[in-house]
């Protein structure tokens, strides 16, 4: 893949990985059955950049991401890289003021199934029930339960990035779910755990007993332990993303072109 000479040859290296990364995290959803064919959004602030990011063009299946494939837009919709047509308006105007007001360089948004499940309840708050949800995801999430429609200005991304605060999980009523990250493989490793969480409790909520959320303590030390643990959750996100590229070499190969 020719990256243009307008990068230094830091910058051109990084884009190549972050242009692979959000290839392999587009495919692994299939393989993971978060996406929903052509719709929602991954996008990659630009290595080098605060200001231009990387999206799927718009009527790609994620199935069929390569590395090559990825426009490159800002917030106004200006195309650095692409065609209009490739930019498809809610992505503009959700992302980009997430990655603004957050600092955050990846951010995924998707209607996966089971989290989508738990977002249509009345009561759609995650309990801390398992040792996943309790450690990583019980003071990790917000909620935004004021659903207004398909977004088509850029004050929407805007209140999601308020409502948002200083989590990396957003609830959003209604709708899916959106997470933030410093990386791919951090936001992809938030995003796959998140589901398998959501379907947890949307399974032992569906036998109409009680689910027993884990003490408060326990929550407590159980995070402190994860923080200070050898496998870090940053080292323990590059290590899930790398095997999961792994799978992806035997299982849909190509995603680096």
């Amino acid at each position: 893949m020719s990256i243009s000479t307008l990068y230094s040859a830091k910058d051109a290296d990084a884009i190549v990985d972050a242009r692979t990364d959000l290839a392999a995290a587009h495919r692994l959803s299939v393989l993971h059955e978060l996406d929903e064919g052509i719709d929602n959004h991954f996008t990659v602030t630009l290595p080098g950049y605060e200001d231009r990011f990387l999206l799927l063009p718009f009527g790609l299946h994620w199935s069929e991401a390569h590395a090559s494939d990825f426009i490159i837009f800002d917030e106004s919709g200006h195309l650095f890289e692409g065609k209009e047509r490739d930019l498809e308006k809610s992505a503009q105007v959700i992302h980009a003021p997430i990655h603004r007001i957050t600092g955050a360089r990846v951010v995924f948004h998707t209607h996966q199934p089971w989290a989508l499940s738990l977002n249509m309840l009345d009561d759609n708050r995650l309990v801390p029930a398992n040792q996943t949800s309790a450690v990583y995801y019980h003071s990790s999430v917000a909620y935004d339960d004021d659903y207004g429609g398909v977004a088509d200005s850029p004050s929407e991304g805007e209140r999601l990035a308020g409502a948002i605060g200083n989590k990396y999980t957003l609830f959003m009523k209604n709708h899916g779910v959106l997470v933030i990250g410093s990386t791919v493989a951090e936001a992809y490793h938030r995003l796959y755990f998140l589901e398998r969480v959501c379907r947890t409790q949307m399974l032992a909520m569906a036998t109409g007993r009680t689910v027993v959320p884990i003490d408060d303590k326990i929550i407590q030390k159980s995070q402190e332990s994860a923080k200070n643990d050898f496998h870090s959750p940053t080292r323990r996100a590059n290590l899930f993303f790398e095997a999961m590229k792994r799978i992806l070499d035997r299982e849909m190969p190509g995603y680096a072109d």
